[in-house]
C-alpha cells in the first residue's frame, strides 16, 4: 500500500465527505440524502477555517486530512466561503434536515463553553482530523498528526486545541502528547433515540 501526502486539492471534497460521513455515523440518525448533507455542511464549514492542509492518498483518491488553523493569519478564500454557505441552504430544505442541524447548533455552543472554560486564548486549532475506516491502523493518522505539528513548529507556535469527543478515538491524542483541559456531558435526543456524550478539549504545548 503506496500512500502519498499532499496538500487538499478541490477533488477531494466528495471521498473526504464520504469519511466524515461514515465516521461520525450520519446514517444512524437520519436518511441517506440528509446523512451526505450533514457531512457536506460539517467538511465545508471546517475548509473555511484552516491555513495548513496535509491529504493521505491512496489509489488517487483521498483517505484522511488534517487541517491546522493559525488563527492569527487565517484568511477564508471565498470559494470556501459559498460552499459552507451553499450546503447550508441545501440541508435546511428538507424538514429532517432542518431538524438534524440542531445537532451542529448544540455542538458548537457546548465547543465555545469548553473553549470558554479553559480561561485562554490559543494561537492555533486543530481544525479537522480524519482517516478512511478501512485505513486506520496504518500509521497514516500518526504521520498526518505529525505533519501537522511540524507545521505549527515552523511557525513557531507553542500551543494549540482541538473539540474532540466520545464518538472518536480521543485516546489517539493521549498517545501523541496531548492534554485534556475542559469536559462536558451532553445528551442528544434524535429521533426518538438518547446519546450522551462526552466532548472534550485537548491541547499540546511544544
Amino acid at each position: 500500500m503506496q500512500i502519498q501526502f499532499r496538500e487538499y486539492q478541490k477533488r477531494d471534497f466528495q471521498p473526504l465527505k464520504e469519511i466524515i460521513r461514515e465516521t461520525w455515523r450520519y446514517d444512524e440518525f437520519s436518511s441517506p440524502k440528509t446523512a451526505s448533507n450533514l457531512a457536506e455542511v460539517f467538511l465545508s464549514s471546517c475548509l473555511t477555517n484552516y491555513t495548513y492542509s496535509q491529504v493521505s492518498v491512496l489509489n488517487d483518491k483521498a483517505v484522511g486530512i488534517i487541517l491546522v488553523n493559525d488563527i492569527k493569519y487565517h484568511r477564508h478564500t471565498l470559494y470556501n466561503r459559498y460552499r459552507q454557505v451553499k450546503s447550508v441552504i441545501k440541508l435546511h430544505i428538507s424538514s429532517e434536515g432542518r431538524k438534524v442541524s440542531q445537532i451542529f447548533k448544540n455542538v458548537k455552543c457546548i465547543d465555545s463553553q469548553l473553549l470558554s472554560s479553559c480561561q485562554k486564548g490559543y494561537p492555533a486549532e486543530l481544525a479537522l482530523f480524519a482517516v478512511s475506516p478501512c485505513c486506520r491502523g496504518k500509521g497514516i493518522g500518526k504521520k498526518l498528526f505529525h505533519s501537522a505539528l511540524n507545521y505549527m513548529k515552523r511557525r513557531n507556535i507553542n500551543e494549540f486545541y482541538l473539540f474532540t469527543d466520545t464518538s472518536c478515538n480521543y485516546g489517539f491524542y493521549e498517545h501523541q502528547g496531548m492534554t485534556r483541559r475542559c469536559e462536558k456531558e451532553h445528551i442528544f435526543n434524535i429521533n426518538g433515540q438518547t446519546n450522551n456524550m462526552n466532548f472534550f478539549i485537548y491541547d499540546y504545548q511544544f
